[in-house]
């Protein structure tokens, strides 16, 4: 909570230092389209600088920028058809999604729409991030831009006014008639420029996290996320709050649940203390059950750090530990949560499998994500055992792990979004160059570019349309 105060001080000193800017230079902002730009010189000297001594460094730089703007171009057309698919086919997941299919990156995006499965994004990650993030990809523009010989007019940074003024950006100003001149291969080298710096980004600030990762935490302790469970069909259940019960239906135990003071269900003897879920296959009805284990029955939660007093630090400990234990021994366990550090005493039972030794009732699933999303961020922690609980050596860890963490996310995000064949992005220009060096008629390029556009916004537009429909 202190750090949340902290940086919205930060934030209204931020707001308030670009509003007295912004005042006091209001003769210099021009409007430009959606946007309020403010123009100015500041580093062109350094962009022409690096731009004309590197020359062969950058030539083979400008291949694998044209290449990455391909890679880059195909990947967001896939990201965008996916999230098509997704739609279409299963327009039933729609309203579980919160976050809508076009969101810009605000602070508190996580809270906001409570994604527990991401970091906190604070303003002051933010603020850093679109500092670097958008300077390098601009300065990456500006200096092939510089190596291929074509005038920078401007730099300067500018607003969405819509989000003004928090909302800035930044800009390189080249000479347009001077750049439409050159090659198509010279022009492609500069407009890829910007998303290929954004992966360097991204992949400097992963081995940077992953290296400070290494560095500053260790395992303190282990994480689950279920209870022990069995799969029994319906017409197996023999009783309910040991009221014998006989062809009971789903519908009639749901609302025999919901009206009664719920205890358990037995099944041949055996007690289970909640239902977890309910489906139905080959004509049968089954029921996901919650064992009657120790740990659902005195609710344990949080990660498990100790089992008494000694150190838990992985699961194999875990399982050594329980082993020095019998059935109906009684222990107690040290959990961490964001609340605080809690014990449980409770009462070992027996194992399903081997009833000789002492058993506790947890689990644990590996996330596996089918989305693209989900993918680039497991691949972004896989370094990270989902089931282990770290702890930072110093103060401050977390905050600093996860400002690379996003810094990695917003980075490949950044490159791929920019890389799509929209007219307002560089893969929009970057595409109608491909087109046009294809086709070398410039009206086809130009028709195919109007045409891809309208339709990527139209997708756009029906995608966000579909959300809000699918929220209600």
């Amino acid at each position: 909570m202190g750090l949340f105060i902290y940086d919205l001080v930060l934030l209204a000193v931020f707001l308030l230092g670009i509003s007295l800017f912004l005042y006091s230079n209001r003769k210099n902002l021009k409007r430009q389209g959606l946007l309020i730009l403010y123009r100015t010189k500041w580093g062109i000297k350094l962009i022409n600088s690096v731009g004309r001594k590197y020359d062969k460094q950058l030539r083979v730089l400008g291949i694998l920028s044209i290449f990455t703007g391909y890679i880059l171009m195909i990947c967001s057309i896939y990201l965008i058809g996916k999230i098509v698919w997704l739609y279409v086919l299963y327009p039933g997941i729609v309203k579980q999604i919160k976050v809508p299919p076009i969101m810009p990156l605000i602070p508190y995006l996580p809270k906001m729409f409570k994604l527990n499965f991401l970091p906190p994004f604070y303003f002051t990650y933010w603020v850093i991030i679109l500092a670097i993030v958008a300077i390098s990809h601009e300065f990456a523009h500006g200096v092939f831009a510089a190596h291929n010989k074509i005038k920078i007019k401007k730099t300067g940074f500018g607003f969405f006014p819509f989000f003004f003024p928090i909302f800035p950006l930044a800009f390189v100003e080249l000479d347009e008639k001077n750049l439409e001149k050159k090659k198509i291969r010279k022009q492609m080298e500069v407009l890829s420029a910007g998303t290929f710096a954004n992966i360097i980004i991204a992949i400097i600030s992963s081995i940077l996290m992953i290296g400070f990762f290494n560095l500053a935490f260790y395992p303190a302790g282990i994480t689950f996320n279920d209870y022990s469970y069995s799969v029994v069909e319906l017409g197996t259940i023999t009783s309910i709050n040991s009221i014998p019960i006989e062809n009971v239906t789903y519908k009639a135990l749901s609302e025999f649940i919901r009206g009664n003071n719920f205890t358990g269900i037995q099944i041949n003897g055996k007690k289970y203390v909640a239902a977890k879920a309910f489906f139905q296959e080959d004509g049968k009805q089954y029921l996901v059950l919650y064992d009657d284990a120790p740990a659902i029955r005195e609710n344990l939660t949080g990660a498990i750090t100790s089992i008494n007093g000694n150190p838990i630090k992985s699961w194999e400990q875990l399982g050594e530990e329980l082993r020095k234990y019998k059935p109906g021994d009684t222990i107690k366990i040290t959990t961490e949560k964001d609340e605080g550090t809690f014990e449980y005493t409770l009462q070992l039972g027996k194992d399903p499998r081997n009833e000789s030794r002492a058993y506790l009732g947890i689990g644990y699933h590996e996330y596996y994500h089918s989305n693209f999303l989900g993918k680039l961020l497991s691949k972004i922690s896989s370094f990270k055992k989902q089931n282990i609980y770290y702890k930072s050596k110093i103060k401050g860890g977390w905050f600093i792990y996860n400002l690379f963490w996003w810094m990695v996310l917003i980075g490949f995000s950044v490159a791929l979004v920019n890389m799509l064949p929209v007219g307002i992005f560089d893969g929009g220009r970057f595409f109608y160059l491909t087109i046009l060096y294809l086709t070398k008629s410039k009206r086809k390029a130009e028709k195919t570019f109007r045409y891809v556009t309208i339709l990527f916004l139209l997708i756009l537009l029906l995608l966000m349309v579909s959300w809000v429909i699918g929220i209600k």
